[in-house]
C-alpha cells in the first residue's frame, strides 16, 4: 500500500494525471514505468503484456514505444525486447541545432538564446562550483587549460577540451542533471556557430585563460573572482555577435 501511495505522489508530480490533459498510451508507458519501479536498464513487459495491462491495442503500443523511443526513455533492442532508456538530452540538443538553424536571419536570436542560456547555467551553479572545489587541486582540469592555452596561441580552437572543462567542473557536484544541461547546451552553441557563419573572434587565447581564472578562482573559493572570469569568458563570442548584427 505505501509502494502504491508513493507512486501516486510521483505520477503526480510528473503532470501526468491532469484531468486537463489527454492521457496518451506512451503516458500511461511511462507512468507504468513509475510504479513498477522500473529503472534505466530494466526490461519493460513485452507488448502483449503492456496490451493487457493498459487494455490498449498492439498498434497503440507500438506507436507509443516509437515516440519514446525517440526521447530515449524507452531502448528498443531488437530480438532481446524493450529496456528503460538512459534519459539522455540528445533529443533536446537536436531540436535546437534544429530550431538554431531553422531561420538564421533572424539577428542570430537563437545562438544569442544559446550562449545567455550557457552564461545563466555557469553563474547558477557557480556558488556550487566554488564549494565544491574550495581548497582542492584539479590536475586533469589543469591539464585542459594548459592544452587549451597552448592551441589558442596557434590558432586552433579547442572544442573537445572546451568541453571536458566546463563538464569537469561539474563532475564533483551531487547534481548529474545540471552537467547533462551545461554539456547540452555547450554541443548546441558549437553545432550552431559554424552553421549561422559567425565569425568568431581572434582572441581564442582570452577565452582560454578565462577558463584557468575560472578554475583558480574556484580553487581559491572566490565567487566574485569567478563570476568575472565567466564575464571573461563570453566576452569574444558576444564581440563577435555585435559585429553580425552591426
Amino acid at each position: 500500500m505505501a509502494r502504491t501511495s508513493t507512486t501516486s505522489q510521483r505520477v503526480a508530480a510528473t503532470g501526468y494525471g491532469d484531468i486537463h490533459r489527454k492521457t496518451t498510451t506512451s503516458d500511461r508507458i511511462k507512468d507504468l514505468i513509475l510504479s513498477d519501479g522500473l529503472r534505466p536498464g530494466d526490461l519493460l513487459p513485452t507488448e502483449g503484456e503492456l496490451c493487457e495491462r493498459l487494455g490498449v491495442s498492439r498498434s497503440n503500443v507500438r506507436e507509443a514505444i516509437r515516440k519514446l523511443s525517440t526521447l530515449d526513455i524507452v531502448d528498443v533492442r531488437h530480438g532481446h525486447g524493450t529496456y528503460v532508456g538512459e534519459m539522455s538530452l540528445d533529443a533536446l540538443v537536436e531540436a535546437l541545432v534544429f530550431r538554431g538553424v531553422l531561420s538564421p536571419g533572424d539577428d542570430l536570436r537563437a545562438l544569442r538564446d544559446v550562449v545567455e542560456v550557457r552564461q545563466a547555467l555557469d553563474f547558477g551553479m557557480s556558488e556550487a562550483i566554488v564549494k565544491g572545489l574550495q581548497g582542492t587541486t584539479n590536475p586533469e582540469l589543469s591539464a585542459l587549460v594548459d592544452d587549451m592555452v597552448a592551441m589558442a596561441k596557434e590558432g586552433r580552437s579547442f572544442p573537445q577540451q572546451d568541453r571536458a572543462f566546463h563538464t569537469g567542473l561539474l563532475s564533483a557536484l551531487d547534481n548529474s542533471l545540471v552537467g547533462q544541461l551545461v554539456a547540452a547546451f555547450w554541443d548546441v552553441h558549437t553545432a550552431v556557430l559554424p552553421r549561422l557563419n559567425v565569425a568568431v573572434a581572434a582572441d581564442l587565447e582570452q577565452t582560454a585563460k578565462a577558463h584557468g581564472e575560472m578554475l583558480e578562482a574556484a580553487q581559491d573559493g572566490d565567487v566574485e573572482a569567478f563570476h568575472a572570469a565567466i564575464t571573461v569568458h563570453y566576452d569574444p563570442i558576444a564581440r563577435a555577435l555585435d559585429r553580425d548584427v552591426d
